[in-house]
């Protein structure tokens, strides 16, 4: 029971008797009646010596009355406050039970920041016992420089009328332990009063392993990171060797093999019709094959793109994919001075980006139209392509076999740029890119 119900027990108990209206009235006219009859025995009492008697009988009996009603309700009191204390006592040590067996460590300070309750947990957060740390300053266990910062803090708490907030919403705090070791913290802190004197009560959390998981995800994913850009820099140097073996050695032998059937032509017996049509095929199969050379390589790796530069293989590559594709596309280009000399690295991610947007156009949009633009704007090179097809899905975009889009993405951030891809005004799928013109400088500033 708490003290605030024992007090209204004590007050109901009370209140019949006191506050009875019939009861107060037979008092009150018991007491003149003994009133009447001790004036009549002051008067009288020489001469009625029974008279005098029975006032004497009665006055015992009104004395005797009281004492026994003041005794019973000294000792109904004295029952009521046992029973509030014994209440007050098991409150406080549900209380303090709670508080020992809280996960997190718990500190109350006073309005002048020394500490009045520190629980189990914060013994053994801030390896120091509780009898060294209640009656001393909470600055002990901040470091040194953020001392200042933390007691205004909480002295702007006190002036606001909220009673609970977190602290260090934008970073994580430091704290300090008893040997002089600092570690990450999170600390809420809530504020109320106990006979007019405010109270401060921090629960705090111990986040170190948490910081340490989170800096050796990050490095991992760093780590993920570099190994798939190298792989992928492989990856286009064997495309680039592939492509200038067809280009070069293929390509001689296909030409060498034409101007062979050319001049056999030249020498069939005349009225070999037969033999004439054969050629013919022959030299029509070997145009088919050198055609579909040049497109293998082209699609490994564009000479054009280290020859003429990012402009020029970004404008045949959409010009090849409208003729290839049957799909209307326009493309929008920066002046070539913009994109002259742009980084290798920069510029093949661009370029690949660009051949995996039209190639999903042409393979899952069932689009009719398709527009590409690429520019230069303050100091990030921008490619957007879009369509009007059927546009994708959400969870197009989460599927785990969605290879090209997540190597699309990974070459964007290992560059230090972004890729977004979501619908168009249009109804269709829009691929936006955005890389820096520096990508070493910005993707040692994200890592």
């Amino acid at each position: 029971m708490s003290p605030e119900r024992a007090s209204a027990g004590s007050q109901r108990g009370a209140g019949p008797w006191r506050q009875h209206p019939v009861l107060l009235a037979a008092g009150g006219a018991a007491l003149a009646v003994i009133a009447g009859m001790n004036m009549a025995a002051f008067y009288f009492g020489h001469e009625a010596a029974r008279l005098l008697a029975a006032v004497m009988i009665a006055d015992l009996a009104v004395v005797g009355t009281g004492i026994l009603v003041a005794a019973r309700q000294a000792l109904r009191a004295d029952r009521i406050s046992a029973e509030a204390e014994v209440a007050v006592h098991e409150s406080e040590a549900r209380h303090a039970a709670i508080v020992e067996a809280a996960m997190d460590a718990i500190v109350t300070v006073d309005g002048k920041q020394n500490i009045v309750l520190f629980n189990r947990a914060a013994e053994q957060m801030f390896g120091c016992s509780r009898e060294e740390a209640i009656g001393g300053p909470l600055e002990r266990f901040l470091p040194q420089r953020f001392r200042a910062a933390h007691g205004e803090h909480v002295r702007r708490f006190g002036a606001d009328q909220a009673t609970s907030r977190r602290m260090g919403d934008a970073t994580t705090l430091v704290a300090l332990r008893a040997d002089g070791t600092e570690f990450p913290i999170e600390a809420s802190i809530s504020h109320a009063e106990l006979h007019g004197n405010p109270l401060f009560t921090v629960i705090l959390r111990d986040i170190t392993l948490r910081k340490q998981d989170e800096t050796m995800l990050r490095r991992q994913a760093q780590e993920l990171r570099e190994l798939s850009a190298q792989a992928l820099e492989a990856r286009e140097e064997e495309k680039t060797l592939i492509a200038r073996e067809l280009h070069d050695e293929l390509g001689q032998l296909l030409t060498a093999l034409k101007m062979d059937l050319a001049w056999l032509r030249e020498r069939l017996p005349k009225g070999e019709d037969r033999l004439g049509d054969k050629a013919r095929q022959m030299g029509e199969l070997l145009d088919q094959t050198v055609a579909s050379v040049r497109r293998i390589s082209a699609d490994l790796r564009p000479l054009m793109l280290d020859d003429l530069g990012l402009a020029d293989a970004a404008g045949w590559l959409v010009e090849d994919f409208a003729r290839r594709s049957g799909i209307e596309c326009r493309m929008d280009l920066a002046p070539h001075e913009l994109l002259d000399g742009v980084e290798r690295g920069i510029a093949i991610a661009v370029y690949r980006v660009l051949q995996e947007s039209l190639t999903n156009v042409a393979r899952h949009a069932g689009a009719k139209h398709a527009w590409a633009s690429l520019d230069v704007v303050q100091g990030q090179i921008r490619l957007e392509v879009e369509d009007d097809g059927r546009g994708i899905a959400p969870e197009d975009l989460a599927k785990v076999r969605s290879l090209g889009l997540k190597g699309m993405r990974e070459r964007a951030h290992y560059l230090g740029g972004e890729l977004e891809v979501s619908r168009a005004a249009r109804g269709g799928t829009r691929v936006r890119l955005r890389l820096p013109l520096e990508p070493r400088r910005a993707a040692e500033a994200a890592a």
